[in-house]
């Protein structure tokens, strides 16, 4: 392959600056600060998650229906989703530190309003506020990745993914046991006191983090659309992404109602432990990064997506009744997901290393989106043809991924006589 080819068989990236934030000395970030860097975005993505099993108690205390507490649930994505478009992109221009630090004691002051709450309007508005700054993690992503050595930054990416999945699979299981033993206000008032934990030992620990640029913030913004229209491989990694999470929620919103009826008539308990598939997923987040670091990222793409559209055939037999085959395909599933998301998130970090926050900001769109629409395809899915019809709408969407990486490496193939010429 020419070196003017990325292992991706596109263009490589045009801008040819330094990364601006290198590894500190040859070896890159130590393994203490990889850890930091893991459990501090667990702590910070947690706090997302902490309300959604809360709201049955929550709507006892204030007298108030389902729809109406499950509100804050909704008021948390928006407002998330909001951070990710807005402050997300600011890890370009400001310091990287200060904002992390700054962006944690809001969000510790939110959730110390949550626990103080007299209403559930109260809640619903500082559960808003608190998820539009908790946009910690996907700062500090980039920020490991761009301190890391080249060789080891997918690596330290899948490490600190690892730490991002952890906390939303711990979220709920801690919250719900605190509440258990304090009640719901306890578990805001716990994660307020963690934040602002958190802020101070980020404010010690962590290195200075130059802005990458100098722009307004109105440039700023408008400067994601010309990324994504000027990177190729950014655009093949958001549809990726695009699809893997939508394939993802298309299980997660249905499967409740397959294991609610018969053969399995599971209650809410025993359907909640399926949700422990997560630790899988978090493991493929340190296994498949060292393998981008060895160039071998088009090859595990090739080789997630066949495992992920596999998982679908294993859930689909028998119309979903093999208990067996559903376990072990939702953990497949989860692990081939999860894997590749580090894989994306490593390969776009290489494109423009002054703008890494931006392009975070770019496929984390992408990536929620999807997980709009897999759940809306699942729901209708399911409406219309139960699990069977969420199978193939899964599988659909794995086939597309598969598809086009097929076509990439076509592509690739075809350029690449050329290029060693």
């Amino acid at each position: 392959m020419s070196s003017a080819q990325s292992s991706d068989g596109v263009a490589p990236p045009r801008s040819t600056s330094p990364d601006p934030a290198p590894g500190p000395g040859a070896p890159g970030l130590s393994k203490a600060m990889v850890t930091l860097f893991a459990v501090a975005a667990g702590f910070a993505v947690a706090n997302i998650y902490y309300c959604q099993p809360l709201l049955t108690a929550i709507a006892d205390t204030f007298d108030v229906s389902s729809d109406t507490a499950s509100l804050i649930v909704i008021a948390s994505t928006v407002g998330y989703a909001a951070g990710l478009a807005l402050l997300l992109p600011l890890g370009d221009i400001v310091n990287k530190k200060r904002l992390v630090v700054n962006l944690l004691l809001v969000v510790a002051a939110m959730q110390a309003l949550s626990a103080a709450a007299f209403s559930v309007s109260m809640l619903i508005a500082a559960s808003a506020v608190m998820s539009l700054t908790a946009v910690v993690a996907p700062i500090l992503v980039p920020f490991a990745a761009g301190l890391a050595a080249p060789q080891e930054r997918g690596r330290v990416t899948g490490s600190v993914m690892s730490g991002v999945l952890m906390g939303v699979l711990l979220a709920r299981t801690g919250g719900g046991l605190i509440a258990e033993l304090g009640g719901w206000r306890t578990v805001f008032a716990v994660a307020a006191a963690l934040m602002v934990a958190l802020a101070l030992v980020l404010r010690r620990a962590l290195p200075d983090a130059p802005p990458a640029a100098q722009m307004p913030y109105g440039k700023l913004l408008r400067s994601i659309f010309t990324i994504i229209r000027e990177e190729p491989v950014l655009r093949l990694r958001c549809l990726y992404g695009f699809m893997s999470f939508a394939g993802f929620n298309a299980l997660w919103t249905s499967i409740a109602f397959l294991l609610d009826d018969p053969p399995y008539s599971y209650g809410a308990g025993v359907i909640g432990l399926f949700g422990l598939a997560g630790v899988v997923g978090a493991y493929a987040a340190r296994i498949t990064g060292p393998q981008v670091d060895r160039g071998r990222d088009n090859a595990v793409t090739g080789v997630l997506f066949t495992v992920i559209l596999a998982s679908w055939g294993l859930m689909g037999l028998d119309g979903g009744t093999w208990l067996w085959a559903l376990l072990l395909g939702v953990v497949v599933l989860d692990l081939g997901v999860q894997g590749m998301q580090v894989v994306n998130l490593a390969v776009n970090f290489r494109q423009r290393p002054e703008a890494r926050s931006r392009i975070t900001t770019a496929y984390m769109v992408a990536y929620f989106s999807g997980a709009i629409a897999g759940s809306s395809a699942s729901a209708a899915a399911y409406a219309a043809g139960g699990w069977d019809a969420v199978v193939l709408t899964g599988a659909a969407f794995a086939a597309v991924n598969l598809l086009a990486w097929c076509g990439e490496m076509a592509l690739r193939a075809r350029r690449a006589p050329a290029g060693q010429a």
